[in-house]
């Protein structure tokens, strides 16, 4: 079957590719798509392997050679190597004055029949005083970790 995507490097791509793989001291997603390059090039003198070949020396899928093929053709090979940074943002539910009356809550006694409180009751109970519609216990967890009070 006649490869859609050929990875064709040029000399100064496969040479910085061999250095990246050598010094070892990138991230492992990066390295893993160093090597599938060097393997999949079809230039003079590269390996031009075929995705199982490749797939069974990297550890990895067939699907995931096909993808770095690909990627690389339409893409190149800064983009092929770099993760694309996330365009998600995040709000955040509580803020200073609701952080504040979290730690007030915290510090004071626990529900009847508690011995102490939970995360899940600190956000229930968030949401019983009207401070917040909803919030789920990690993010009190989150809000809780990142001040320095002590309790005991």
């Amino acid at each position: 079957m006649q490869k859609r995507y050929l990875v064709t490097l040029t000399a100064e791509e496969r040479e910085e590719l061999r250095r990246l793989i050598s010094r070892g001291k990138a991230a492992a997603r990066k390295l893993m798509r160093a090597r599938i390059l060097l393997l999949a090039d079809q230039s003079e003198g590269g390996p031009a392997k075929s995705d199982p070949e490749i797939a069974a020396a990297v550890v990895c899928g067939r699907a995931t050679v096909e993808r770095v093929r690909r990627q690389f053709v339409k893409e190149g090979l800064e983009h092929t190597l770099t993760r694309k940074p996330t365009l998600r943002t995040y709000e955040n539910k509580i803020d200073g004055r609701t952080e504040a009356h979290l730690i007030a809550i915290t510090c004071g006694a626990p529900p009847e029949g508690r011995a102490r409180w939970t995360l899940r009751l600190l956000a229930d109970r968030l949401v019983a005083l009207g401070h917040v519609d909803s919030v789920s216990h990690e993010t009190v967890r989150m809000t809780l970790k990142k001040t320095t009070s002590n309790r005991g």
